[in-house]
């Protein structure tokens, strides 16, 4: 189930759709980053929401089916902790696109979900807030994460799946080392921002 739950997490929908829509690959513009933010930048807000679908929907299906074998293979709370990272790792480090993957905060939301809506409707308003308050998705992101294991404890308490939130929530801010810095510094893009949007819209490299 886990390097099951990896290989599905290493499927890129933001590459993916941009290739449908016909749209550059989110790799050469903006962030430079295969998530749903950086295809927005693009233009096209139908890839954007596939992708954020996408992205969400892998994370979910991994720790769902994960959750429904567990007690027909006798395995338990454990395994689905290691499905939940499995599938986040293939994302940030997808097989399938040489290691080059997204920063985690669909895929998160999903495998969040999937743990338990209420967990995951949490984490989302969270995110919500924050997104509405300032602009920012990364910083959004960050105080999303920060919060997820917090909300799964007052929710559960602690267990195998504490541990495998926990570490996605360090993992998403690692890779959004560089926003950290850009907010810092003032130069972090807003949501909605256009930049590079001339070179990506309508151009499929």
């Amino acid at each position: 189930m886990t390097v099951a739950a990896y290989l599905l997490g290493s499927i890129s929908f933001a590459v993916v759709m941009s290739k449908v829509y016909g749209i550059a690959d989110p790799r050469t513009y903006g962030s430079k980053n295969p998530g749903a933010t950086n295809v927005l930048r693009s233009g096209n807000k139908g890839a954007a929401i596939m992708t954020l679908l996408g992205d969400g929907a892998k994370g979910w299906l991994a720790v769902f089916l994960a959750d429904h074998f567990a007690s027909a293979l006798g395995v338990g709370d454990t395994a689905v902790a290691l499905v939940a990272i499995a599938v986040f790792l293939g994302h940030l480090w997808p097989v399938f696109f040489r290691f080059v993957g997204g920063k985690g905060v669909a895929t998160a939301l999903g495998v969040l979900l999937g743990i338990n809506p209420w967990l995951g409707l949490a984490t989302l308003a969270t995110w919500l807030i924050i997104a509405y308050a300032f602009r920012y998705s990364s910083l959004a992101a960050l105080v999303a994460a920060l919060f997820a294991p917090f909300y799964y404890g007052l929710l559960f308490g602690v267990d195998p799946i504490l541990l495998a939130v926990i570490v996605m929530s360090v993992l998403l801010a690692y890779r959004h080392s560089q926003n950290i810095a850009n907010l810092l510094s003032g130069k972090e893009s807003k949501i909605g921002g256009k930049k590079d949007a001339a070179k990506a819209a309508g151009k499929k490299k």
